[in-house]
């Protein structure tokens, strides 16, 4: 919110300087951002007034100009400007001016004849940006005067930051009531008298949704003359609100819209049918906006509309057929109110953001309507002309926001603050925000005006005292609180020990939205009911992830399109799914291996990475644990994985994730290389470890023993090792898998599998009985349960 600080003072002018306003402002947390002069270099300028105009003898369209810059005195001067009269009064810039973008005025000659200054136009004064012709100036303005001091522009123009909360300081009055509150000034709000209707004329006005419109006020006013000039007065106040003037109609209800803080809006009345009719708009109405779009309306937008077609979207922007013309003799001036949820989003959704829009999304009075429509037609007749008809008011009481006692208690205020004001301090502050306060025994009883519809509980009112009392005042007190020290499980894996040790492994981390498109989720899991966004940022982030492949997946593609072809992505986060009517979510940790297997270098031919290099990263994780035991792969089909490449994760018999090869349809779709492998599993699965202890080492030697079986292609290896570990019993330390064979010797549907036994007892050497008892043990129970044979 931009505002001239002149207008803001004859509002509220507390007795400090700029710099101290500023700083006032700033610490109430009205936060400022800028502050600049309201015009630079245009102290030389001067009031110049046509006495009479020649014809350049050598050029058609220049004017040789005699000006009047004081009694008595007449400077020549050389113009092409198509809007130069005699007896106009224009800007002047005599020798020796200085002009912004660093222009130097120099006595000249054009085409021959001597220019003894520049007249200007507003753009050349960095005061507009019509360039058409010269800035006309009033016609009682003296002639000599400084423009500065005619138009006021010693002044400073100061650029707020506003919370979502406080659209009640949308507005110079609400601003003046922030300063008045702070600075303890009396606020001069200015006088708004009914206006008294000269003409009976009304127009019907119908209100079919009154929850998303409880007020709407509209006025005819007939005999307006459209094409007057807006006063140089008001011009000057919209520029350095940051608007240009768009004629005296427009101009007007800016001029509100930045005064009170009331979009408004004019139509018109010629161009309206049977009457106003505020309803939803239907399924693909069309309408023409403002600014020459033709939009398609949904369901869901609230439109001001005629008998016959729809004028404006509410709250957001006009429609250019109803809008005022050159030739508009009669409009019809509304102000309404709207609720801030239904104007939410109306303008973003049709690639737009309005001031208006602005303002009623983050709340306006709804108190203010009445005010509004009295200030703009009088300011409308005293400027245009014309005569007002009655105001027509549409208001369901009912649905108005109704301000609701708050209960404010003496220990709460200490608690947050860390100190209590004196009672009668805090009644003050209340009162000078405009509050009706009722003393009790623990407190008070406050309610607020309806310009501060921000404050529903006591957190707020007790902002409010700290905001006003000053935050600068509040005394530094040390926190005190009991600390309930939770006991930590010393075996367990943090999320960071299992995040390093992929590090370590090569992978890097992602962080991916948690919103991501239905259709991909469909199509990698739909195993799983997803969370559907009320109010999406967009259709492709409309659902709650059930899985994080679709985010790793999106990073690799992303990288895959910027020429990174060997990538390990890992992430970690939560997932939500709908289940018996629940929404739950569990922490996973998942990633994504595709590419080499090894970096590329000049001494090594690497060979694309397969589903047993991402498996020993899997067992990495589970080592952590000290329970590697418990998990195992069992094979399994998953919709977005390979038919052939996949398993399922598990932990005794739970299930705590899945890993496997990207199904070739998922991966031809993402346009994905198909050798990309993928794993995600639950951090609760991996949390819980066994704390590591200490085990001496055996004085005794171990000895070491191979062992080649034939077994069945289909049988999974996991399978054979149990079976050993479970038939060697305690002298087995480790079982290595060395070598697995299919070819010549062995028969079709079989496979060879070699195994090493590390055998070691901690108490005695192993014989040589020994550990042919525990081979012969092995092969006894790999040929019972497995069918297996030693191969030849």
């Amino acid at each position: 919110m931009k505002f001239s600080e002149q207008w803001l003072r004859e509002w509220v002018d507390p007795p400090v300087s700029t710099v101290e306003l500023v700083e006032q402002l700033t610490m109430a947390g009205l936060e400022v951002d800028s502050v600049e002069p309201a015009a630079a270099g245009l102290g030389d300028v001067l009031v110049g007034e046509v006495v009479s105009i020649e014809a350049h003898p050598d050029a058609d369209k220049l004017r040789v100009c005699r000006v009047a810059v004081g009694e008595g005195q007449f400077l020549q001067v050389v113009c092409g400007a198509p809007n130069v009269t005699v007896g106009g009064k224009y800007p002047l810039a005599p020798v020796g001016a200085s002009l912004p973008g660093n222009l130097t005025i120099r006595k000249s000659k054009l085409r021959g004849i001597e220019s003894h200054g520049m007249l200007c136009s507003a753009i050349e004064l960095a005061l507009g940006d019509d360039h058409t012709g010269l800035m006309t100036l009033p016609e009682d303005a003296p002639a000599g005067q400084s423009l500065q001091t005619l138009l006021g522009l010693d002044d400073t123009i100061i650029e707020i930051d506003l919370t979502p909360n406080r659209g009640d300081c949308l507005g110079i009055e609400g601003i003046a009531r922030e300063v008045g509150t702070l600075l303890r000034c009396p606020v001069t709000p200015v006088a708004i008298q009914p206006v008294v209707a000269g003409i009976d004329d009304t127009f019907a006005i119908t209100v079919q949704n009154p929850q998303a419109c409880p007020q709407y006020l509209g006025r005819v006013i007939r005999g307006v003359d459209v094409n007057t000039q807006t006063p140089l007065w008001m011009k000057e106040r919209l520029r350095r609100s940051g608007l240009r003037s768009l004629g005296i109609i427009v101009d007007v209800t800016n001029y509100l819209l930045l005064e009170l803080g009331q979009p408004m809006h004019a139509f018109d009345l010629a161009r309206l049918s049977g009457g106003v009719v505020v309803r939803y708009a239907s399924e693909g109405e069309q309408l023409t906006l403002l600014d020459e779009r033709v939009i398609s309306l949904d369901g869901q937008t609230l439109v001001i509309a005629d008998h016959e077609k729809p004028l404006a979207i509410a709250g957001v922007m006009g429609g250019i057929h109803s809008g005022v013309q050159e030739d508009t003799i009669d409009v019809f001036l509304e102000c309404a109110f709207f609720p801030p949820e239904v104007i939410a989003g109306r303008a973003r959704t049709y690639g737009m953001q309005t001031d208006s829009a602005f303002r009623f999304e983050r709340g306006v009075d709804p108190g203010l309507q009445h005010r509004a429509i009295e200030r703009a037609t009088a300011l409308l007749l005293e400027i245009a002309g014309g005569e007002a008809g009655p105001v027509t008011t549409v208001t369901a009481a009912k649905y108005l926001p109704n301000s609701v006692p708050v209960r404010l208690r003496k220990e709460r205020i200490e608690k947050l603050l860390g100190m209590l004001p004196g009672a009668d301090e805090v009644t003050d502050i209340l009162t000078r925000l405009g509050m009706t306060v009722t003393e009790q025994d623990t407190g008070w009883q406050v309610q607020s005006p309806t310009y501060r519809f921000d404050i529903s509980i006591e957190a707020d009112l007790i902002e409010e005292i700290g905001r006003v009392y000053g935050y600068n005042r509040l005394p530094s007190v040390i926190l005190q609180g009991a600390l309930d020290v939770q006991p930590l499980v010393e075996g367990n894996n943090s999320i960071e020990d299992l995040c390093n040790t992929l590090v370590y492994r090569g992978y890097q981390e992602a962080v991916t939205y948690s919103f991501i498109d239905p259709d991909l989720q469909a199509r990698v899991n739909p195993g799983k009911t997803p969370v559907p966004l009320a109010n999406p940022i967009s259709s492709e982030m409309a659902e709650m992830r059930t899985s994080l492949w679709p985010g790793l997946l999106a990073v690799v593609q992303y990288n895959l399109n910027r020429q990174k072809s060997r990538l390990r992505f890992f992430e970690y986060g939560l997932r939500f799914y709908s289940q018996d009517n629940e929404i739950h979510q569990d922490m996973m940790l998942a990633g994504v291996v595709t590419g080499s297997r090894l970096p590329e270098h000049w001494d090594t031919h690497s060979a694309p990475v397969d589903f047993f290099d991402m498996k020993g990263d899997l067992e990495a994780l589970l080592a952590l644990t000290g329970n590697a035991g418990e998990f195992s792969f069992v094979s399994a089909e998953h919709p977005a994985l390979h038919p052939g490449q996949s398993a399922e994760l598990r932990r005794g018999k739970r299930s705590v994730g899945w890993a496997g090869c990207i199904h070739p349809l998922l991966a031809s779709h993402l346009d994905l290389n198909p050798d990309t492998y993928v794993f995600e599993l639950e951090y609760d699965a991996l949390e819980s470890g066994r704390l590591a202890r200490f085990q001496p080492i055996s004085r005794f030697p171990s000895i070491r023993r191979d062992l080649a079986v034939v077994v069945d292609a289909g049988l999974p290896v996991a399978d054979l090792q149990v079976a050993v570990k479970q038939a060697a019993g305690d002298l087995l330390q480790e079982l290595l898998i060395f070598d697995v064979y299919r070819g010549k010797g062995i028969e079709t549907g079989r496979k060879s599998i070699a195994f090493g036994l590390i055998l070691q007892d901690y108490s005695r050497t192993l014989t040589e009985q020994d550990i042919e008892g525990v081979v012969a043990q092995v092969t006894d129970q790999l040929g019972k349960e497995f069918g297996a044979t030693l191969r030849d």
